[in-house]
């Protein structure tokens, strides 16, 4: 029990830190990729038995991945998207976490669990986004174990996206649609480039991918540019350096 407790004590002071980081990157740099691919990158960090992220955002019944750690992790929520139906689907719509193995997933969806299991995925869990009436979503965690997550990651992720909520009805609220539909796509267009030059980094420094991610928010913030700017012209320089 001291063991459990002294675990758990561990974890909510990871999740803190994270909510930290969020939190200042929501202060410093409004840009919505920035706070989407923040979560993902930190959320793998802080919750045990999570190796990949995406986050699905909902609008007007469209379902998009706009932030990932991973392809891997896309391909699997676009197959949900394909069939309409899936864990990331059910718990964005009925406002609840969704926890399963891929032995109980089966027998729910069939095909997004045959997709996961091709990818070496044997847990999942999805919280939900419930941003509004016209945006929700949900952020979801892929475990290469067969785990099936516990009640107690359920409730940290659930922490964790409260301030994801808050996050995004603040751009909600100084938005106005179009501006909104217009940084949603540029979150997607600009998720390429940033992993691209996270990739770089990770093995250029032997880094996890959330510290690379940390040191182009740094640069981003020095340089008073916008993140996919700074991304994408260290990929050039790069480049041009071979």
């Amino acid at each position: 029990m001291t063991v459990g407790v002294r675990q758990l004590g561990d974890h909510l002071d990871d999740v803190t830190s994270a909510l930290e980081v969020l939190t200042s990157i929501l202060e410093c740099d409004p840009e919505m990729e920035v706070m989407l691919q923040a979560v993902c990158d930190q959320v793998i960090r802080v919750i045990p038995g999570a190796d990949l992220a995406s986050i699905t955002l909902i609008r007007d019944g469209v379902p998009q991945t706009v932030a990932s750690t991973d392809q891997r992790a896309v391909d699997v929520d676009t197959e949900q998207y394909r069939v309409g139906d899936g864990p990331c689907l059910r718990a964005a719509d009925i406002g609840e976490p969704v926890r399963l193995d891929m032995d109980a997933a089966t027998a729910l969806w069939p095909q997004f669990a045959g997709a996961a299991r091709s990818l070496g995925v044997g847990s999942y869990l999805a919280a939900p986004l419930t941003v509004d009436k016209g945006l929700s979503g949900s952020v979801n965690l892929f475990g290469f174990g067969t785990h099936g997550f516990r009640k107690v990651e359920t409730k940290l992720l659930e922490l964790y996206t409260t301030v994801v909520v808050f996050g995004l009805r603040s751009v909600r609220r100084y938005s106005t649609d179009q501006e909104l539909i217009g940084q949603l796509r540029q979150a997607m267009a600009s998720r390429a480039v940033i992993e691209q030059a996270k990739g770089i980094l990770m093995a250029t420094h032997k880094i996890t991918a959330a510290e690379a991610f940390e040191l182009l928010v740094v640069r981003s913030q020095r340089d008073n540019d916008k993140l996919h700017d700074v991304a994408a012209r260290f990929v050039a320089e790069v480049s041009a350096a071979e």
